[in-house]
């Protein structure tokens, strides 16, 4: 897409009528960012100097075009642009994956928090269950170069844009998809896994029918139910994690807001140890973490089928 040239009070007067009909100004300053390449700091500067002319990469009627149908029909503005940053990453996005959001960025520092300094140096195995977009594989990736990486997913078109994802921000390399559900695929590496993160589907049935509309017509609700109260895939993982992970190995989840107590009693009744409730950045605790015993107990190997 070629350049366009674009007088700032032309643009800070489109904002500004936008917001007046009820815009979020925190969507369109992500509008004119992810689609346009003006960026906030961009806008603050047209606010000391309106006069200056801008270079945008779409038209403000090609913006307007993409709000309306974001307005109107509620579009994720990620699906209508096609990205989404998080973390440190400009993913792709699309209706096959949940869009990643910014909290679910900090089980990678809390992951890093878990191992010992020198991991991101060394070597070992990590999995992502569930990876949707593949923002946590991509990221643990990109953390973790030397590391052995498996991602996960039931849905083959979320498997395909995590590919992409990986390829491109990743590399080809050190990493491998898996088709299925939860543990399953990896069977061949249970007890090999030094770090499993996962963000599942926890939002409860009932629960469903209350989200805003961006969401529950948009977003696949394969990656939002979690059964009647919201535990069904939470339980599934952790009930094998003690067999899955390495002696050592860190299990980490995001769940629902109000179910930190159900995941840690969940956690410790599995035989985990360590469990500890973390907190998003509203500091409500939404994620949870837990160990395998260090010691090297040895378990059948389950059965192939």
């Amino acid at each position: 897409m070629g350049v366009i040239r674009c007088k700032g009070t032309d643009l800070l007067m489109w904002r500004r009528e936008l917001i007046r009909q009820g815009g979020c100004p925190v969507d369109l300053d992500w509008l004119l960012s992810m689609a346009a390449d003006c960026s906030w700091s961009d806008l603050q500067k047209l606010r000391i100097c309106p006069d200056v002319e801008i270079e945008l990469s779409s038209s403000l009627q090609q913006l307007t075009d993409l709000w309306v149908q974001h307005r109107d029909q509620h579009i994720p503005l990620q699906h209508l642009v096609g990205m989404c940053p998080w973390r440190d990453l400009e993913l792709e996005v699309s209706s096959a994956a949940l869009i990643p959001r910014q909290e679910t960025e900090l089980l990678i520092d809390f992951a890093l928090q878990c191992l010992p300094e020198d991991a991101r140096v060394g070597e070992g195995v990590w999995a992502d269950l569930g990876t949707g977009s593949g923002a946590l594989a991509a990221a643990l990736a990109r953390v973790f170069p030397r590391w052995q990486g498996h991602a996960v997913d039931s849905s083959d078109s979320a498997l395909a844009l995590a590919k992409r994802n990986l390829i491109a921000l990743a590399g080809e390399s050190g990493w491998q998809l898996h088709l299925g559900s939860w543990w399953e695929p990896l069977k061949p590496w249970w007890g090999q896994l030094d770090l499993v993160l996962s963000n599942p589907p926890y939002i409860p049935t009932a629960v469903m029918d209350e989200l805003a509309p961006v969401v529950k017509d948009h977003e696949p609700h394969l990656a939002l139910c979690g059964g009647e109260d919201g535990l069904d895939c939470c339980r599934q993982i952790i009930r094998d994690a003690s067999r899955a992970l390495a002696p050592g190995g860190w299990i980490l989840l995001e769940h629902h807001h109000d179910q930190s107590a159900m995941v840690l009693k969940l956690l410790s009744d599995a035989g985990l140890e360590r469990p500890e409730a973390r907190d998003d950045l509203q500091g409500i605790p939404r994620f949870a973490l837990a160990q395998r015993s260090c010691e090297p107990v040895v378990y059948d190997r389950p059965a192939e089928g």
